[in-house]
């Protein structure tokens, strides 16, 4: 009872429950202090923090357990209420929980149980330091787990460090990707990204889709650019607040929305039900990203569809990727784009027998020069003078000025 784990498996698997339902059993007995929570959840990003609090309010809906959401992009007010009153879980984001800490507004030294949940990511996020001085802050004789997709060395190094005999239990090897997910290699011109992607958007049954981009500026390009030709689609990455970024997952989970851009750091851990699709627009920098992306498809049981965009630049990264899941991924060729061939069904080419002449064109070359200058207001060239005999002075009136003496 009570002995640190660390637990490996793939996304998707019911990583969450496995703490959950163990932790609300454990604290069902026992009070809450103020300031002092009794538990520890650890989260990488909002998001997944958010989706962790929701999942224990529905788990611990029979249970009289008071829990507190402690993440960055929203105010402190209701966040600080609910520590005042004491909280038996506390599911927080590294920065937030430690800025509280150095305010003094909370104190770990009475957490019984502390969570790491998607470790791997935690290390690509850049969070091991924050992590190394919370584990600091807690009591010595506590119980650690910790959670993972993939288990590299910097995560083994903090496992060693800050838990004690762990015992280790894996659902599968690390960095695998789940049989439910059919994976795909598409070659594709890094110019032509977009009409491919439109066009296996048409050519498959989407039902939901997410869709990966590297870079934050890619993610709000990419929507901008779905959304012209009329597709159902929505972004998430980090530069937008907190509330838009819950608006836009919830309109997505509706199904107000069925596409989603995505860039990792928003998108690591969601579980979003129904996602038929993962589209890789850019191949994953970190071989990592590869496993938790296509884990947003194919969860608890259901089937999936992830393809990954390939460009002659990227040859190391799916080398990389399939050196990690210890698998060869089968390579397809893009589909050829279908819209300008549908329009071009649309309006068929007139045969040149039957295209009538462009009466425009065709007056506007056989009338004159002058008479074209004349209708756009220009004025007309003056006509060459005509010899018509000798002089005969002028016959019309006579201005006044002509008609002042000067003296002569």
């Amino acid at each position: 009872m009570m002995k640190d784990i660390i637990g490996i498996a793939q996304t998707g698997t019911g990583k969450t429950a496995s703490f959950v339902l163990p932790m609300i059993d454990i604290l069902a007995h026992g009070r809450a202090r103020a300031l002092m929570p009794r538990s520890l959840i650890l989260e990488p990003t909002r998001e997944l923090a958010a989706q962790v609090a929701e999942n224990f309010e529905k788990y611990g809906k029979y249970h009289k357990l008071n829990m507190a959401l402690l993440i960055g992009g929203v105010q402190m007010g209701d966040q600080l209420k609910a520590l005042e009153k004491g909280v038996d879980v506390l599911i927080a984001t590294p920065g937030r929980l430690m800025d509280l800490f150095q305010r003094g507004k909370i104190l770990l030294n009475g957490c019984s149980m502390l969570v790491i949940d998607e470790a791997d990511r935690m290390l690509d996020m850049g969070f091991i330091p924050d992590i190394e001085e919370i584990c600091t802050k807690l009591p010595a004789q506590r119980q650690t787990l910790l959670f993972s997709a993939t288990m590299p060395a910097p995560i083994k190094k903090l496992a060693d460090r800050f838990l004690s005999n762990p015992k280790s239990i894996e659902v599968a090897r690390p960095a695998t990707a789940s049989t439910n997910i059919t994976q795909r290699l598409v070659k594709v011109d890094s110019r032509k990204k977009r009409e491919a992607l439109r066009a296996m958007l048409d050519a498959e049954d989407v039902l939901s889709a997410v869709i990966f981009c590297n870079r934050k500026t890619t993610v709000r390009e990419l929507n901008k650019s779905l959304q012209r030709h009329g597709y159902k689609s929505g972004e998430i990455h980090g530069d937008i607040d907190q509330s838009a970024r819950i608006a836009e997952l919830e309109r997505f989970r509706a199904g107000t929305v069925n596409i989603l851009v995505a860039s990792d750091v928003a998108a690591r851990g969601l579980d979003i039900k129904g996602v038929s699709h993962v589209f890789n627009f850019d191949a994953p920098w970190h071989p990592d990203d590869y496993v938790h992306r296509i884990g947003r498809t194919g969860r608890a049981g259901a089937k999936g569809v992830a393809y990954t965009f390939v460009t002659s630049d990227d040859a190391e990264a799916i080398d990389n990727i399939q050196k990690l899941i210890k698998q060869k991924i089968e390579t397809i060729d893009a589909p050829a784009a279908t819209a300008p061939a549908a329009k071009a069904k649309e309006e068929p080419r007139r045969p040149e027998k039957d295209r009538r002449p462009d009466k425009r064109r065709d007056d506007r070359r056989e009338e004159p020069r002058a008479a074209r200058s004349v209708d756009n207001g220009v004025r007309p060239r003056r006509p060459e003078p005509v010899d018509d005999g000798p002089d005969e002075g002028w016959n019309g009136p006579v201005p006044e000025f002509l008609s002042v003496g000067f003296g002569i």
